[in-house]
């Protein structure tokens, strides 16, 4: 949670004065301009943390590289990489050309990895915006106004986490078209609970703090007061929450195309071990390939998403 700090300057020992009373004369310095002259110290402090994790750095290195391997993908691979170019079946390093081989169709392997990361980031990046945009919307009503808003809102989020995700999406998939589009909505909608639960439990842990009320007797509206003040100290948990949601979707998104359920008209990690799972064992590499690929995607964001956690943790960035 990010800490405020105080309007009239710091105490002792470089610790944060607490926040006036609501109710003295100079509470209407309590509010987000006081927040935001704190943001640039406290956001200094944790990009320092996290680009002194190690694990984090490593998370941040795959990541840049099967980025760039997505963006270089249409000047590497011009070409369509369902196209058959070679004989099937060439083995890695039995030609130049062909740096990760060909599969049983003669469709070159890394073609087809290059590709499938633009798939993938897609995917896990759009799918991790909708379930964020509707867990925070439905999350932050929930837990500032409270009462009877908030029972209704969450027999809501319990309805749609009683149904197992996965069995959802793959409903919701099999009803709608399968295409890149009508999967990353279904992974949204499917993710955005989690979201909902963690926003109601800030937005009930700071709706009561000083600044807040600060706020509200400055005659602010409640949509300011959410957006302007209680959102922006709830980011860090949810910064946190959306690194995994991004690997999860594309864990997601790599079990449907498994499946066959996946975009028929792309190539994606999930369908191209798909296809070499029968072929294991006289072409394992078929598998390997794409699901090392999936492994190092995944650990990139679930170890950007630990160092993130230790950067925005306070206590563990006041012991640094």
């Amino acid at each position: 949670m990010v800490a405020t700090a105080a309007p009239a300057g710091a105490a002792p020992g470089g610790e944060p004065a607490p926040w006036p009373n609501v109710h003295a004369p100079d509470a209407a310095r309590a509010t987000s301009a006081d927040v935001a002259q704190a943001l640039p110290a406290s956001g200094r402090r944790a990009l320092r943390v996290f680009l002194r994790n190690p694990t984090a750095m490593v998370g941040c290195a795959f990541l840049v590289a099967i980025t760039l391997i997505a963006l270089a993908a249409p000047w590497l691979y011009p070409g369509d990489p369902l196209d058959m170019v070679a004989q099937p079946f060439v083995w890695p390093g039995q030609g130049a050309e062909y740096l990760l081989g060909t599969d049983s169709m003669g469709r070159d392997v890394a073609a087809g990895i290059a590709h499938g990361a633009r798939v993938s980031l897609l995917v896990g990046v759009s799918a991790t915006l909708i379930g964020l945009t509707l867990g925070i919307a439905v999350g932050a009503v929930s837990g500032y106004f409270g009462g009877w808003v908030d029972d209704a809102l969450q027999r809501l989020v319990v309805l749609f986490q009683t149904i197992p995700s996965f069995i959802l999406l793959v409903v919701l998939v099999s009803i709608a078209q399968p295409s890149i589009r009508t999967i990353v909505l279904a992974i949204g909608l499917v993710t955005w609970p989690t979201v909902a639960r963690l926003v109601r439990a800030e937005f009930r842990s700071l709706r009561q703090k000083d600044f807040v009320l600060a706020a509200r007797s400055l005659g602010y509206g409640s949509a300011r007061i959410i957006a302007r003040e209680i959102l922006p100290n709830a980011l860090p948990p949810i910064i946190v929450t959306s690194s995994v949601m991004v690997a999860s979707a594309i864990l997601m998104e790599s079990a449907l195309s498994f499946m066959g359920m996946g975009d028929p008209n792309v190539i994606s990690w999930g369908s191209m071990i798909g296809a070499g799972r029968e072929l294991l064992r006289t072409a394992w590499y078929l598998t390997a390939a794409p699901g090392l690929a999936i492994v190092f995607a995944v650990l990139a964001f679930n170890l950007i998403g630990d160092g993130l956690n230790d950067a925005l943790n306070p206590r563990f960035t006041q012991e640094r």
